[in-house]
């Protein structure tokens, strides 16, 4: 007969296993795991690209998108996107988001920037086209001008939205800069 004291018969199966998790530690992993890839799911494919994840994990990014928010089938699908990231390196994901982060962040700013550079433009004219050639010479004259020109007319017309050539201005700007 075999007697079995009572540090014996409460032994739990974590005791001497160092890499045991319990459920519910399991579960807020998961949870964590899964707001993660919401965050992700929120980007657009254009930043999913620059982070260069997992194809598989990608694809199903760019699907969520797809699904409308608040269904079934979107809760389901970020579950999926929560199991996948638990296989992946968690770790080169959350840099490589952080990293894109610091980016658009940076990309926010560029965009503040270019906008004001925008507005002096508009608002002063030959002068600060003058200046900005002396500046950066690989911008075109003739060409700022004309953009400034039809900014001013279409402003004239509706001073409330955003116009066209306003647009297309900014846009020259940043990728002649």
């Amino acid at each position: 007969m075999n007697v079995i004291d009572e540090a014996q018969l409460n032994k739990q199966p974590f005791d001497h296993d160092d890499d045991y998790i319990s459920r519910t530690e399991f579960k807020h992993e998961s949870a964590e795991i899964q707001k993660f890839g919401e965050q992700l799911a929120a980007l657009s494919k254009k930043q999913l690209q620059m982070m260069e994840l997992d194809e598989f994990l990608f694809d199903n990014l760019v699907k969520v998108k797809t699904i409308k928010p608040k269904t079934e089938a979107y809760r389901r699908q970020m579950q999926y996107i929560g199991k996948l990231m638990r296989t992946a390196d968690l770790d080169e994901v959350k840099q490589k988001f952080q990293k894109l982060h610091l980016l658009t962040g940076n990309e926010s700013v560029q965009v503040q920037k270019f906008e004001r550079i925008r507005d002096e433009v508009l608002a002063e004219g030959d002068s600060k086209i003058h200046e900005l050639i002396s500046e950066h010479p690989q911008l075109d004259r003739q060409k700022l001008r004309q953009l400034v020109r039809q900014a001013k007319k279409e402003l004239a017309k509706n001073p409330d939205t955003e116009s066209k050539s306003n647009k297309e201005l900014f846009v020259y700007l940043r990728q002649n800069w």
